[in-house]
């Protein structure tokens, strides 16, 4: 049976912490992406979102370990992206409020 490199668990742990901020993007942001309804779906949902990435995150590099008990070729791009994601999700753990602005900023700011 061959086994997974973490590149799925690592994506996945990225796109439930990004669901996270959600929450906290402006209101013309999110109504220009009509995500008024997912805001406030995804702010109830931000611990057990955060909590999901953070078990991803521990099937990545569980998964990289049995790559390599196995003896199957560990990929250094699943490599890459697991660190990301550990990144992005303690990233969205301290400083939810701060990336929210700073993509704010960035999107709603191109669209002017």
């Amino acid at each position: 049976m061959r086994q997974g490199s973490g590149i799925s668990a690592s994506l996945a742990a990225i796109l439930s912490s990004l669901a996270t901020i959600t929450c906290c993007l402006p209101l013309g942001f999110a109504a220009a992406l009509s995500a008024g309804a997912a805001s406030a779906f995804f702010a109830t949902l931000r611990p057990w979102l955060l909590g999901l990435s953070i078990v991803l995150l521990g099937l990545g590099f569980w998964q990289q370990y049995r790559a390599k008990q196995c003896a199957v070729r560990g990929r250094f791009i699943g490599s890459v992206l697991l660190w990301a994601a550990v990144i992005v999700v303690f990233g969205m753990i301290l400083f939810p409020q701060q990336i929210a602005g700073f993509l704010a900023d960035r999107f709603y700011g191109a669209g002017k």
